[in-house]
């Protein structure tokens, strides 16, 4: 069980420096939505990594699956959002929003801001593969990683 959660930990850690190299490199700017889910990447992948370091029997492997499972949902639901956003822009003016206001006052935000400072816009779509879109792609990546979370959850194994 302690692979998983490294391969869990290992994973959100991934996505988080890619996200920075196209953040950094590709000058693509980080929407409210994105950054949300960058959060529920560090949330997750946090989890894995204490659950790795405890490495936990029954009950403990339990709790840090549930949470990993909550983490995993969550981001999913913001990246589907954002992915149906840019599919129907019409439906929703993303930009300077009160999310946004609301982000870029977090301390996280003051902290490091070149991870957790929200400043594109959601329905910008300026990379794509396999005519996925980023957040599909973090869609698929958050669905993957809950069922793995559900796994550690409902297992059997010590």
């Amino acid at each position: 069980m302690r692979l998983l959660f490294l391969l869990i930990l290992l994973s959100c850690t991934s996505l988080l420096a890619y996200a920075q190299y196209l953040q950094h490199v590709e000058d693509l700017l980080p929407c409210p939505l994105c950054v949300a889910q960058r959060v529920a990447y560090w949330l997750l992948g946090l989890t894995a990594l204490l659950a790795f370091i405890h490495n936990p029997k029954n009950l403990g492997r339990r709790l840090y699956g549930f949470m990993m499972t909550i983490f995993a949902l969550t981001g999913a639901v913001v990246a589907a959002r954002q992915s149906w956003l840019i599919r129907y822009p019409e439906s929703f003016e993303c930009g300077i929003s009160p999310e946004e206001a609301f982000l870029n006052s977090l301390p996280i935000a003051e902290w490091w801001p070149g991870m957790f400072e929200a400043n594109g816009d959601c329905m910008d779509v300026d990379w794509e593969l396999l005519s996925l879109t980023i957040p599909d792609w973090s869609l698929v990546a958050f669905v993957t990683l809950a069922l793995l979370a559900v796994f550690t959850l409902l297992s059997k194994n010590n």
